[in-house]
């Protein structure tokens, strides 16, 4: 059968940038593996499949593929499918219009603010599902610099030091880079992560306060050969973990605090990510993920 699909370019207002993502919007009769074959035959970082809602007050449920396998959330593909869905259901407006999404991921029920803009484009927000959870850390920084291609002096920064978390995704291992030359100077070595840190899949996350754009606060990269992604353009589940980082090592006075955060400028493919945290009493309580989607391709899928 004949099953309709659309690709997007997710945290960037210009096509052919940002972190592409396929959506198929007719997933019934897919099982568990055929979906892994659709999306390694995409083969973009993650490729999302729609199904109808479970109940009423839910947008859509969802299901979130890399090329290797499945994922509970994901941030990129969530800005993306709540841009999409919106725009179908205002097609025809004409002029911007605001919409609620909310997708039942794994994870639990995502809720996503979205504007939509005439031209294929669209501004979506959702609340992190869960707050971030540090993880214990193995291996040391010398070898994590090595397995970079650094050297050791290239890690870290004022008080920053190397620490894993997680938000409800993936669990990423946070390195805190020196400067944005060091990060244009990584190539990973998978060989090295396995024998450092006992698992070559590991997801890595470096950044830096040194940004292109003045409106920057933080430049990134990461690293994902365990979801079957060698470099991510744009990491939003990442960021949500991030969260817990930024307030671990920097802290935050009470109130909202708003970051953006660089990450693909190494691969061509320029993504902007926007992080929220809101913080009571010295303590993260909530945190958003936005950034903007533009639709760029359609069509059948012939399976």
């Amino acid at each position: 059968m004949a099953r309709r699909y659309a690709v997007l370019d997710v945290f960037t207002e210009t096509a052919l940038a940002g972190n592409p993502l396929a959506v198929v919007l007719d997933s019934d009769g897919l099982d568990d593996a055929m979906m892994q074959k659709i999306a390694a035959e995409f083969g973009l970082p993650e490729t999302v499949f729609v199904a109808p809602p479970p109940r009423a007050g839910i947008s859509a449920r969802v299901r979130i593929f890399t090329p290797a396998r499945e994922l509970p959330f994901a941030g990129h593909p969530t800005i993306g499918t709540a841009v999409l869905l919106a725009t179908d259901r205002v097609a025809g407006v004409g002029r911007e219009t605001d919409a609620v999404v909310v997708l039942a991921e794994d994870v639990g029920n995502v809720r996503c603010g979205v504007v939509v803009v005439p031209g294929g484009i669209g501004r979506a927000i959702f609340d992190m599902p869960r707050l971030p959870e540090q993880k214990p850390v193995r291996g040391d920084v010398g070898l994590a610099a090595s397995a970079l291609g650094l050297d050791r002096r290239d890690i870290g920064f004022e008080n920053y030091v190397m620490s894993s978390f997680s938000a409800g995704g993936p669990q990423f291992l946070f390195l805190p880079i020196a400067s944005l030359d060091a990060m244009r100077r990584m190539k990973p070595d998978l060989g090295l992560w396995e024998a450092g840190f006992g698992d070559p899949g590991i997801n890595v996350y470096a950044f830096t306060h040194e940004c292109v754009h003045r409106d920057g606060d933080f430049h990134a990269r990461m690293f994902g050969p365990e979801l079957g992604i060698g470099e991510d353009p744009a990491t939003g589940a990442a960021v949500a973990a991030f969260a817990g980082v930024v307030m671990r090592f920097d802290g935050a006075s009470d109130g909202e605090r708003k970051l953006v955060i660089e990450q693909g400028y190494e691969m061509g493919r320029p993504s902007r990510i926007e992080l929220e945290i809101s913080v009571e009493k010295g303590r993260l309580t909530g945190g958003r993920i936005g950034g903007t989607a533009v639709i760029v391709a359609r069509g059948e899928l012939m399976v």
